[in-house]
């Protein structure tokens, strides 16, 4: 057989062919290995990861309102599931009002102006929508203390996490780019000269990845049909100080296609958990923090070439 050298494609933001074919070796027996005992690697049924997720917020929301504590929790969106979260709150009539969330980020246009709240595909109404008009109003937190990013509060979002001790949980999941909330590896408004200069950024206006707007032109709120010119061209996003500075984190592996074997996050979850810790995967920071990461069985499954596949 004929071996057929090239380089990857100049606009591919982490191109260290090295690397990823040492990470896709990894067989999933050993995937759960980290040298950091705080990075702690589970590999899970698909439907046990959202269980968990659901529960765990729902346990921290109830034990917090218990206590008479504040709790402060930065969240990913859009997330439909956040529903069945609201049920177990009016089931057992949890106290919100001690509750603090903040969105990881929203879109924004080519002049990086936030999308507002009342846009249906913004992350903002999608906090709206799935969580907060479902929690029964005499259990639910005042208004202002579920947050998402606004062109009015960009500036200060940082401080204002920061003012509350940071976020006792940062909830994530890795993009095709391996990038955190919308912190893109190829974005100008990140480059950084340095690991640790990147680590103190904040939050800001950040032009997407090309891969992350396919990836998201595949989302049901923009009809799953890789209608690429639906999906805004920037983003307001946390930056990696924010998620740095939360107490704890909980990262979740387990998007693929349909239900099919296919995804293309199984690559992006690999460097993320087993790559060299760069900028270049934003994600690969949660390796030196104390995580809890939920893989599913399908993205942690061995990556084999199927030739006689189709597409």
């Amino acid at each position: 057989m004929s071996e057929f050298r090239f380089q990857p494609a100049r606009f591919i933001p982490y191109r260290d062919v090295e690397a990823i074919d040492r990470v896709l070796k990894i067989p999933m027996e050993k995937l759960t290995e980290h040298p950091n005992s705080d990075f702690r690697i589970e590999i899970l049924p698909a439907a046990e990861i959202e269980f968990r997720w659901i529960t765990d917020m729902f346990w921290r929301i109830k034990h917090a309102a218990d206590a008479g504590e504040e709790l402060t929790l930065i969240l990913p969106q859009p997330y439909p599931g956040y529903r069945k979260l609201a049920r177990l709150i009016n089931q057992w009539r949890v106290d919100c009002r001690r509750l603090h969330t903040f969105n990881m980020d929203e879109y924004a246009d080519e002049e990086g102006n936030i999308a507002p709240e009342d846009w249906p595909q913004s992350f903002g109404y999608a906090l709206r929508r799935h969580l907060y008009s479902q929690i029964d109003p005499d259990l639910r937190p005042p208004a202002d203390q579920m947050i998402g990013l606004t062109n009015k509060n960009l500036a200060d979002y940082g401080k204002m996490i920061a003012d509350r001790g940071g976020a006792d949980v940062c909830y994530c999941g890795p993009g095709w780019t391996g990038h955190l909330a919308f912190i893109e590896p190829d974005a100008p408004e990140f480059a950084a000269a340095s690991l640790e200069e990147w680590k103190t950024f904040g939050p800001r206006i950040c032009t997407l990845s090309p891969f992350t707007i396919a990836q998201n032109s595949l989302h049901a709120a923009f009809g799953a049909s890789g209608n690429l010119c639906a999906v805004p061209p920037k983003a307001a996003t946390i930056g990696p100080a924010e998620v740095i500075g939360a107490r704890h984190r909980i990262d979740m592996h387990a998007i693929t296609v349909g239900g099919s074997p296919v995804a293309w996050q199984r690559v992006a979850s690999r460097l993320v958990l087993h790559g060299p810790v760069t900028p270049q995967v934003p994600e690969s920071i949660l390796q030196t923090l104390r995580t809890d990461v939920w893989v599913s069985e399908a993205i942690a499954a061995d990556i084999v070439n199927d030739p006689e596949g189709g597409y």
